[in-house]
């Protein structure tokens, strides 16, 4: 039986199945031998994340997933008194409420492999110009994220995962090692481009290797065609079954 891989966040997780998306590609890695499952949410923050963890993490499952990734923040992070202020979740909170999401799926599975990714940057101008292109000139003025407070929900996703032992992709640093990242990365300020979603792909295989969770390690589920006998193709999944 496969093995699940869960993909768990925001709008940027929910599109990650898109062409180019970082979720497609792990699938089309790790196909035929591990099932990738997208659980992302867009517009949400990590408050209500966590009205979801019974649903689609129930502690009686009898399969539950052998990774999963945790991709909340650029939501929690939207700034009090801006257009998008119902989304604020103080960073305090935002960082109990990681430990809470993880502490469940250790108690759905202890082995579990999580990955926690942090919010990107945000391109300040990036948000003006996507917002002007929605509303013309009844587009707010400020921006309703600031790429320094991304800057301090990603540094508490960090220490979290240092805290607890996990792996985590810094992708607020990470993409801004990069000249012109907010064009190269970011396709409304926010959101990714097929770039951003590489590297998020890129990161988070990595993160899988580290953890000896790397697909060209993991078996087939069922023979490759090169292993079955035209004249006798039961040997094949009857070697299979034994393993």
């Amino acid at each position: 039986m496969r093995p699940n891989i869960v993909l768990f966040g925001d709008s940027i997780t929910e599109q990650s199945f898109g062409s180019g998306g970082w979720g497609a590609a792990l699938a089309d890695t790790y196909a035929r031998k591990a099932d990738v499952i997208l659980r992302g949410y867009g517009g949400y923050n990590t408050r209500w994340a966590l009205f979801l963890l019974h649903h689609l993490f129930p502690l009686d499952s009898t399969k539950p997933p052998v990774a999963t990734t945790i991709f909340f923040g650029a939501n929690d992070a939207a700034l009090l008194g801006r257009t998008n202020e119902r989304q604020h979740v103080p960073v305090e909170e935002y960082k109990d409420n990681l430990r809470k999401i993880v502490k469940h799926l250790k108690e759905c599975s202890p082995t579990m492999l999580i990955v926690l990714i942090t919010p990107p940057p945000v391109d300040e101008e990036g948000r003006k110009i996507y917002a002007q292109s929605l509303h013309g000139e009844n587009a707010t003025k400020e921006p309703e994220r600031t790429n320094e407070m991304a800057g301090v929900y990603a540094q508490q996703c960090f220490e979290l995962a240092k805290e607890l032992g996990l792996r985590c992709v810094d992708l607020w640093s990470k993409m801004q090692e990069s000249e012109g990242w907010q064009k190269k990365y970011l396709r409304d300020g926010l959101h990714l481009t097929e770039e951003g979603n590489a590297v998020v792909y890129q990161e988070v295989m990595e993160a899988f290797r580290e953890a000896w969770f790397d697909a060209e390690e993991l078996p087939f589920d069922f023979p490759h065609h090169s292993k079955i006998d035209g004249k006798n193709p039961a040997k094949a999944f009857q070697e299979q079954s034994q393993c």
